[in-house]
């Protein structure tokens, strides 16, 4: 997709974390946006900001787990902006607990929100474009669905299932017209869980700005990437190593700092101790 401008987008998850940052680049590109997320206030400031950059950009309350949400969604979306050439599936559920420990709820939330709900409001998208034979979506992964992160198991296990769904997406649409790619970032300084949780990156894993994942949204679907890996040289070598031997790939996540990162979230006495 050469020309994003005049393009109209769905973007979930679009509030908060890189949601903003990803709205913001779209924009500068000149497409038009329905933004997608669960409360109004916040929604509604990311999309009086949008508009000053002189495209559309509408706010629809929502939740992609529900299955009349998103019917609905799609259907204001398209009513307000026309039809979508663009859906960024960004929303997401992030808890850093032991899952012994982790609700059934929880699970089953994430699992709907960041897998489930994402890949059937694809199943609503998908039909237009490809009778279009034009249109492109991007799914945000993470690291984490390329080597499991402790103490995010579940989160680990849909961003997989959204890398993987992708992937094999890229062989069903071939010659569509229609593309997918996934962007998978790593840890991310200032905006999502490491902002609200007041953490920073180990040293040695490194951190991405929300900026840079926002600018490979933009490269994957200017260029129909299938995968996008945003984050800096440790990381790469850290998959590269994982491939080769999960178990030396866990030795180094563990020199990395990574577990020493998350157990104090998820084993509060233990990490004070």
């Amino acid at each position: 997709m050469n020309t994003l401008r005049g393009k109209n987008a769905i973007l979930t998850g679009g509030s908060r974390g890189i949601g903003p940052y990803i709205g913001r680049a779209l924009a500068s590109e000149g497409v038009n946006l329905a933004v997608v997320a669960l409360s109004r206030n916040p929604l509604e400031k990311t999309v009086r900001e949008l508009a000053t950059q002189r495209v559309k950009a509408v706010a629809i309350v929502a939740d992609i787990s529900d299955s009349n949400d998103r019917t609905a969604l799609l259907q204001q979306a398209e009513a307000a902006l026309g039809p979508i050439d663009i859906l960024v599936n960004n929303a997401a559920i992030q808890e850093t607990s032991r899952f012994d420990r982790q609700s059934p709820k929880t699970v089953i939330q994430t699992m709907e929100t960041n897998l489930t709900g994402p890949i059937l409001l694809i199943q609503e998208v998908l039909p237009a474009m490809l009778k279009r034979r034009s249109g492109h979506i991007v799914n945000i992964g993470s690291v984490a669905g390329k080597k499991g992160l402790p103490y995010n198991a579940t989160y680990a296990a849909s961003k997989a299932g959204i890398i993987e769904w992708t992937n094999a997406m890229q062989f069903e649409l071939e010659g569509s017209g229609v593309g997918a790619s996934v962007v998978c970032p790593g840890f991310i300084a200032g905006a999502g869980k490491f902002a609200r949780d007041n953490m920073r990156a180990p040293r040695l894993a490194g951190a991405s700005s929300p900026d840079q994942v926002a600018r490979a949204v933009i490269r994957a679907i200017r260029y129909n990437l299938q995968e996008v890996l945003v984050s800096p040289g440790p990381i790469r070598f850290l998959l590269i190593l994982n491939t080769l031997s999960p178990a030396l790939g866990n030795r180094l996540l563990r020199r990395m700092g990574v577990v020493d990162l998350f157990r104090p979230f998820a084993e509060p006495e233990r990490g004070n101790s």
